[in-house]
C-alpha cells in the first residue's frame, strides 16, 4: 500500500474474498470511520435520516440479486467487510450510496463530464462530480484475482469495489449520472463497472456484459479500446448504444429514445448541457495525440470542472481521471484537479501491461 497527495494506491491479489479482506484491512480505520460519519454520510445529504436496521430490507433485497448475478463480487463484499471488521450490511451499503440517495430534485451542479476517444491514442477521460465531499477517501485498487487472464486498475470512493478503470486487456469504462425509470433492487453500476472490467477484453464484449446485468437504476456507460469509442445509455433494463471515433457524455439522455424520460431538473439540465458544448468544443481543439496534461487541462476548465460552494449536498468536482487503454495507465487528480498533482498508476505486474506500452514514465 501507498499514500500521499491524496489517493491510496492498493495491490490486492488473491481469489474474491481475499482481495475484499486485503481491501478493507488495508483501509479499515478511514471505512470504520466513514460508516461512522453519519451512516456513510447519508444522513447529511438525505432530508429524513435512516438506520441500518430501517434499511435491511432495501439491503437484503439488493444481496440476492448481487449474489445471484456477481457472486464472485459478492464474495469479495464478505472479505471487505471481514477486512474492515464491520457487518456485510454495512458493506453493501458502501457499494450502493447512490441507489440509496436516488433522485435528487434539489438543484445539482454537477454530476461527471466523460469523453473517449479511439484510434492510433486511445484515452477515456473524465471528471468526478459527487456530493459528500468524497475526495477526502480516494482509492486506485490495483486488483489481479486469482485464475483471472487480466488485471484491472480502478478508482474507488471510500471502500467502493468499482468506479471507473481500465484493464490490462486495454479496455477502459468511465460512468455518468442520468436519471429517469425506476431505480430498484438490482445491480449497482459502479458494481456493474468492475465486473465489466473483470470480464470483458473489448467494447464489444463490454456492452454484451451490460446488457446481461438486471441493472438497479439508470446510467451512462462510457466504453473505450484501441478500435471503438462508445457510450451505452441504461434505463429500465433497455439499452441504447452510440459509436463515434470520439464520443462525449454529460448528464442528460442523448439518445432520442430515452429523452423523453429524462427527469433531470432544469438547473442541472443547463448544467449538463453547458459542460457538454465546453467538451465537445475543448476536444475540437485538441489534436488526436494529445497528451495527459492536455486532457486534464481541459478537464481542469470551468464550467467542465465544478467548484463546490461549501455545501456538503452539491456535486463538485472531487477528482478527474485520464485512462490509456493502449498502455494500460491510470493518471488521477484528486480533489480540485485545476490545483492538484497528477499521480500515475500502471500493473504492478510486469507481464500484465498490455503489448506496445511506452516505458515507464512516459505520459503521452
Amino acid at each position: 500500500m501507498t499514500g500521499g497527495a491524496g489517493i491510496t494506491h492498493l495491490r490486492l491479489r488473491g481469489d474474491a474474498h481475499e482481495v475484499g479482506r486485503q481491501h478493507g484491512a488495508a483501509l479499515a480505520g478511514p471505512l470504520r470511520g466513514f460508516v461512522d460519519d453519519s451512516l456513510c454520510r447519508l444522513d447529511l445529504l438525505l432530508d429524513e435520516q435512516i438506520t441500518m436496521s430501517g434499511l435491511e430490507p432495501v439491503l437484503s433485497a439488493f444481496d440476492k440479486v448481487i449474489t445471484a448475478e456477481l457472486p464472485r463480487l459478492a464474495d469479495e463484499i464478505t472479505g471487505l467487510a471481514d477486512g474492515i471488521g464491520i457487518h456485510r450490511d454495512q458493506a453493501l451499503l458502501l457499494q450502493l450510496r447512490r441507489e440509496i440517495l436516488g433522485y435528487r430534485k434539489i438543484p445539482a451542479r454537477g454530476d461527471c463530464t466523460t469523453y473517449a476517444r479511439a484510434g492510433s491514442h486511445p484515452v477515456l477521460a473524465q471528471t468526478v462530480d459527487l456530493n459528500g465531499d468524497l475526495d477526502d477517501r480516494i482509492s486506485v485498487l490495483d486488483v489481479r484475482l486469482t485464475g483471472s487472464p487480466r488485471g484491472v486498475l480502478v478508482l474507488s470512493f471510500a471502500g467502493l469495489l468499482g468506479y471507473l478503470g481500465v484493464n490490462s486487456d486495454g479496455l477502459a469504462v468511465g460512468i455518468n449520472l442520468v436519471l429517469g425509470g425506476d431505480w430498484k433492487p438490482g445491480v449497482p453500476p459502479y458494481l456493474a463497472i468492475r465486473h465489466v472490467l473483470d470480464s470483458a477484453a473489448t467494447v464489444d464484449e463490454a456492452v454484451e456484459c451490460l446488457r446481461g446485468l438486471p441493472l438497479a437504476s439508470s446510467r451512462s456507460f462510457m466504453l473505450c479500446d484501441a478500435t471503438k469509442a462508445v457510450w451505452v445509455e441504461a434505463l429500465d433494463g433497455g439499452f441504447r448504444c452510440f459509436e463515434a471515433p470520439q464520443a462525449e457524455h454529460t448528464n442528460h439522455f442523448l439518445h432520442p429514445d430515452f429523452e423523453p424520460f429524462d427527469e433531470i431538473n432544469v438547473f442541472a439540465r443547463n448544467s449538463s448541457r453547458r459542460r457538454l458544448e465546453a467538451c465537445r468544443a475543448g476536444l475540437a481543439a485538441m489534436a488526436p495525440a494529445a497528451g495527459v496534461e492536455e486532457h486534464f487541462a481541459l478537464l481542469s476548465a470551468p464550467p467542465i470542472r465544478v467548484v463546490g460552494n461549501g455545501d456538503i449536498r452539491y456535486e463538485r468536482t472531487v477528482a478527474a481521471a485520464v485512462a490509456l487503454p493502449g498502455s494500460g495507465r491510470l493518471y488521477i487528480r484528486p480533489g480540485d484537479p485545476a490545483a492538484s498533482v497528477t499521480r500515475e498508476f500502471a500493473f504492478a505486474d510486469p507481464d500484465f501491461r498490455p503489448a506496445g506500452s511506452p516505458p515507464a514514465g512516459d505520459p503521452s
